[in-house]
């Protein structure tokens, strides 16, 4: 084996050590994530990698609370832009269109993510809260609670089938269901 020498970069950035980690991931699967293998894709000694990521665990965690921020990133985005934000289903609205999102990388990211963390279930504890917060957040946004709920566990539907590759929805039927739940959603 060849050892490529890499230029030391005096700061490290925990956000490039997940960049690195997501595309072992992405390229390579759930088996390939090694410490080893995230300081090669990140260019950085094993040693910078360990000051932040202790070990194989802190870094997933860390890959899962990325996750995590991502999405939140785009919820909060959606809140934002919604033209309707003090009527009933404002929320759901909101999370229909964040979890419409489509990004590939992103659903190949979290199947993988989801399959190393059956090692230690306690790892997704971070996403597992959020979703229970986001139910609550839905069955009280003003609409009826089983219709929010039927709304949330579409979606939900919808990314798992892609994520699977469960007879995912293409388009122009994805987009209509879409639209479908967020006219449910509407005051």
């Amino acid at each position: 084996m060849v050892s490529v020498k890499r230029p030391r970069s005096k700061s490290i950035q925990p956000s490039l050590l997940l960049a690195a980690a997501n595309k072992v991931v992405v390229r390579q699967g759930v088996d390939a994530l090694t410490l080893d293998a995230v300081a090669i894709e990140a260019g950085v000694s094993k040693g910078g990698l360990l000051h932040h990521f202790p070990n194989k665990e802190a870094l997933i965690a860390g890959m899962v609370q990325q996750s995590l921020d991502k999405f939140v990133e785009a919820l909060n985005h959606e809140l934002a832009k919604d033209p309707a934000p003090d009527t009933p289903g404002h929320w759901v609205r909101a999370y229909i269109r964040a979890s419409a999102l489509d990004d590939q990388e992103n659903y190949e990211l979290h199947f993988n993510l989801l399959a190393a963390n059956f090692t230690n279930p306690e790892l997704l504890k971070p996403m597992r809260d959020f979703w229970q917060e986001c139910h609550t957040k839905i069955v009280s946004s003003g609409l009826d609670p089983a219709v929010a709920t039927v709304i949330r566990l579409a979606m939900d539907g919808l990314w798992l089938t892609h994520l699977h590759n469960f007879a995912p929805l293409q388009d122009p039927l994805r987009s209509q269901v879409i639209e479908t739940v967020l006219k449910l959603a509407k005051p």
